[in-house]
């Protein structure tokens, strides 16, 4: 399995636009190959980002989604600057161990 891991810092003015985006485009990544599964987390400690994990069968799935066209469309229209308090990190992770 491959894990991505977006940390997002979101302004808390934004973060039910922010959640309302997700909601409105599921269902377009569940149709990539290879995909497994998404979270978002929303941060519960003060200036704490969201982290959206993305699950994939392997590194190639997530790299074929994000060179699709299903990816440019889904970022297409991105929220202003001032939707967020900082940049996003993205970190990916091959798993290890699973219980």
């Amino acid at each position: 399995m491959y894990i991505v891991a977006n940390r997002i810092p979101v302004a808390v003015d934004w973060q039910d636009e922010f959640e309302n985006r997700f909601r409105q485009r599921v269902g377009q990544i569940d149709l990539q190959a290879g995909f497994v599964s998404m979270q978002i987390l929303k941060p519960v400690s003060e200036g704490a980002p969201y982290v959206v994990f993305t699950t994939w069968q392997d590194e190639a799935a997530f790299e074929a989604w994000i060179h699709s066209e299903d990816f440019k469309l889904s970022h297409q229209n991105p929220l202003p600057k001032e939707a967020f308090t900082g940049r996003p990190m993205i970190e990916k992770h091959q798993v290890v161990i699973s219980t």
